[in-house]
């Protein structure tokens, strides 16, 4: 199997499979007062602290979730509900759909601004300088597309917040592990991240809330210090902190391998004719290439490929099967006719140089096969 889809999800880390048969033994609710409940309390607290430190934060500052489209979604609902005054929220034109979605659904009650992107799928600031105003409740940006990736200037947006009052968002659910994430840096008030997009298993991300963020939580109880209810999933979170643990140490060799692997890519891809590539063409992320490919339908290419055990997509896992092109490539200025002609190679820590080898002989085939067909 040659699977480049790791932006949908990657395969969990041999060592988190391990850690997470270690804490499986572990059956002791978090909340409970006796030793049982007290260590896994304390393994909770050791994960949080790997993902504080990984991103530059405070410990007090992580609270767990169930994924990166609930931290997503949290982060606009609680600011909002938080700050009763503000009636409009800034997003950006391309956003995951978990944001898309759920400012489609807010627009009943606030107003929510789209911010255009150019060819290469940048935001226009000067979009965001001229739309925010002390209505603003927030500003929601990611750090990199998951589709095309290309890297948002996230520094420079959070100036322009910060000018204005204003409190910014970034999902960077693509990124951790992948290019440095550090909130104080990127100047961010919030912050989403998901475990299975670096090597953990699905149902468990986070959200960093700054310090004296003003925010309401979402769902209600007693866990997360009132501010996540629901009994943690132990599980998730130990095995997210050890996934985190795996990208400290591992972090330089895996991007060396991705960038490699991802020249040859892109290298061989340009010599097959009539292929464009999609986003920019250096501030992005080594792992994602998107291509657009003439004459070709992307959805007939994936099925294709996936009968000789090669995996990709034709864009966000969670916009596959939708009707019509991707919201995504429709902002960039794509026809429609290239929007569905459109692959997403995504590239992770387990590919290696003979799965690229591999990948690039059947795809040239596949190509030709499925032009002579058309």
């Amino acid at each position: 199997m040659i699977y480049f889809d790791n932006n949908a999800t990657t395969p969990i880390d041999p060592r988190v499979k391990e850690k997470i048969k270690e804490v499986l033994e572990l059956f002791g609710n978090p909340s409970s007062l006796y030793p049982i409940g007290k260590k896994v309390r304390d393994l909770i607290e050791e994960a949080r602290e790997e993902v504080a430190s990984f991103i530059g934060a405070k410990r007090e500052e992580i609270f767990f979730t169930s994924s990166g489209t609930e931290a997503n979604n949290w982060a606009i609902k609680g600011v909002i509900e938080a700050n009763p005054e503000k009636d409009s929220i800034i997003v950006s034109s391309i956003e995951h759909p978990s944001i898309i979605d759920l400012c489609k659904y807010l627009e009943k009650k606030f107003k929510v601004s789209y911010i255009p992107v150019d060819r290469y799928g940048v935001v226009d600031i000067d979009f965001i300088e001229k739309n925010i105003n002390e209505k603003t409740a927030i500003v929601s940006v990611m750090h990199a597309n998951n589709e095309i990736g290309t890297i948002q200037p996230v520094i420079e947006i959070s100036e322009v917040c910060k000018n204005k009052r204003v409190l910014f968002h970034s999902d960077a659910v693509q990124t951790l592990g992948k290019i440095k994430v550090n909130v104080d840096e990127l100047g961010v008030d919030l912050l989403s991240g998901s475990s299975h997009k670096i090597y953990g298993p699905k149902g468990v991300g986070f959200l960093y809330i700054r310090k004296g963020t003003p925010i309401y939580p979402i769902i209600h109880g007693e866990q997360e210090k009132k501010m996540r209810g629901g009994t943690e999933n132990v599980i998730g979170i130990i095995a997210l902190g050890k996934a985190i643990s795996l990208l400290k140490e591992e972090k330089e060799k895996n991007q060396k391998v991705i960038k490699e692997l991802s020249k040859k890519l892109r290298e061989e891809l340009k010599k097959i004719d009539g292929i464009h590539f999609n986003g920019h063409p250096e501030k992005r992320l080594d792992s994602t290439i998107s291509i657009s490919i003439e004459g070709i339908d992307g959805e007939a290419l994936l099925m294709a490929l996936a009968t000789k055990d090669i995996y990709v997509s034709t864009g966000s896992a969670c916009s596959e099967g939708k009707e019509g092109p991707s919201h995504v490539l429709k902002a960039i200025g794509l026809s429609d006719e290239l929007a569905e002609s459109t692959i997403r190679i995504s590239i992770g820590k387990f590919n290696t140089p003979d799965c690229v080898n591999e990948f690039l002989k059947t795809f040239e085939k596949m190509v030709k096969e499925l032009r002579a067909i058309g």
